[in-house]
């Protein structure tokens, strides 16, 4: 694959095979990253699990402290009494028939979908639409629920999902480049306890294989995973 002059400059800076400290890895990765826009900033793990078996499947949800510096689009399928709950907690969508008809043509203008129980007979016709562009409510990421507001505040607040893939890694965005490094370093200490938690009992060996940090044009940078792990460990 063909890279763009900014990257192989960047990829100049690094040491071939070194994996850094996180802090030396966040200062790497400032200096490499792209100045023309506010670049996203993104953790990838690789765990040692098998995706194939569902008892080591690793999905979650967390809270970044900090948020990841993305305005986040809530849309929220309810009726009633709901309806007033999502917009007072800041939703920008709310409804059910309505809604449900612009996303059958086509529309999916929003980051997260929320929907209280009562409306997935309703959401369940949308899956074909939402399930590939992993806007499809689900329990398991918090996004079934009754508690609106509490589930509206959290994606606002910056909430992110995380899940394996067949390959076995996860990738999950961080923030931004403009972060100071304290709030990327918090909220990547924050999803690292998360993953960390959520170990499979079933998983043998080595969980967390490595981690690599970058930015949306950067490449990546290898972080010290049994240096760092065992660093949020200590705290």
């Amino acid at each position: 694959m063909k890279r763009g002059k900014k990257y192989n400059q960047g990829l100049e800076k690094l040491e071939a095979e070194k994996a850094y400290g996180f802090d030396e890895s966040l200062n790497l990765l400032k200096e490499i990253a792209n100045k023309n826009f506010d670049e996203t900033v993104e953790l990838h793990f690789r765990l040692g699990v098998d995706p194939k078996k569902a008892n080591q499947m690793v999905r979650g949800t967390v809270v970044l402290p900090n948020g990841t510096g993305k305005d986040v689009k809530v849309l929220v399928f309810a009726e009633g009494d709901k309806v007033d709950e999502a917009k007072n907690a800041g939703a920008d969508y709310v409804g059910m028939d309505d809604l449900a008809e612009k996303i059958q043509g086509g529309w999916t203008d929003f980051d997260v979908a929320i929907a209280s129980p009562n409306m997935m007979g309703k959401v369940g016709k949308l899956a074909r639409i939402l399930g590939p562009r992993k806007l499809m409510p689900n329990p398991k990421a918090g996004t079934i629920t009754n508690d609106i507001e509490k589930a509206v505040k959290e994606a606002k607040a910056g909430k992110v999902e995380y899940r394996i893939d067949k390959f076995s890694n996860i990738h999950v965005p961080l923030g931004k480049v403009s972060f100071e490094n304290e709030k990327l370093a918090e909220n990547a200490e924050a999803l690292m306890r998360a993953i960390l938690r959520d170990r499979p009992a079933s998983a043998k060996g080595r969980y967390v294989k490595n981690i690599t940090i970058c930015s949306t044009m950067s490449p990546g940078i290898k972080i010290d995973s049994v240096g760092y792990i065992k660093e949020i460990q200590a705290k």
